[in-house]
């Protein structure tokens, strides 16, 4: 289990979906979650960094949990949940406070996989009953969805599965932040009559083979 944690904990920072110290994984076994000790890195998860916990009860490892413990348990209670991974993914972020209730793919492989990633919002976004909630009622019926401002809740019956889709949300985010600023740089373009910037000597060498 250990080796799991690591192996998607490294990809989750390294493919820059969180920072050094944000975003929780947690696995349900039976009664029991181990999750990620509250302030560890991802991407340098040790043993001492799995939090083993009641599914409903407390006990002396409570204070050690990641933060998020109240919504990862909400979820495992009214899901089929068995992995949950909670990250930050920058993209996905911003595109969450800019549309008003679903961020729906513009790529091929995003409006394949997801069709659409509902978007809710809440005044407390970290480890809130309020969160809880929602997570809980919107895992129902999706894999993935976003809390607006914060980051994205996925799940699956092991963790590299919730970790695709935090991963091809993410993605499926940057194509849309690409295309639209490509889209905006046309626009200007054709307005103000702009054109590229040319900063190197012998300039008309570069347009031919």
């Amino acid at each position: 289990m250990l080796d799991q944690f690591q192996r998607f904990g490294y990809d989750l920072f390294y493919r820059g979906l969180t920072s050094s110290h944000g975003g929780n994984m947690s696995v349900r076994m039976g009664d029991r979650i181990v999750i990620t000790r509250t302030g560890s890195m991802l991407a340098h998860l040790t043993e001492m960094d799995l939090i083993e916990i009641g599914l409903d009860e407390d006990d002396s490892n409570i204070m050690l949990a990641s933060s998020e413990l109240v919504v990862h348990r909400a979820i495992y209670q009214n899901t089929s949940a068995l992995a949950i991974v909670h990250v930050h993914p920058p993209h996905a972020v911003a595109l969450s406070m800019a549309v008003k209730d679903a961020i729906i793919p513009i790529d091929s492989e995003g409006s394949y996989l997801f069709r659409k990633v509902p978007v809710v919002q809440s005044e407390t976004t970290v480890g809130s009953k309020d969160v809880a909630k929602l997570a809980a009622e919107m895992l129902r019926d999706y894999k993935i969805f976003m809390l607006r401002g914060h980051g994205c809740f996925s799940i699956g019956p092991v963790l590299e599965e919730a970790y695709q889709w935090c991963s091809s949300l993410e993605e499926s985010c940057k194509i849309y932040y690409l295309t639209r600023t490509v889209q905006a740089a046309q626009i200007a373009v054709s307005q103000d009559g702009l054109e590229d910037l040319e900063y190197r000597k012998h300039t008309d060498d570069y347009k031919s083979w």
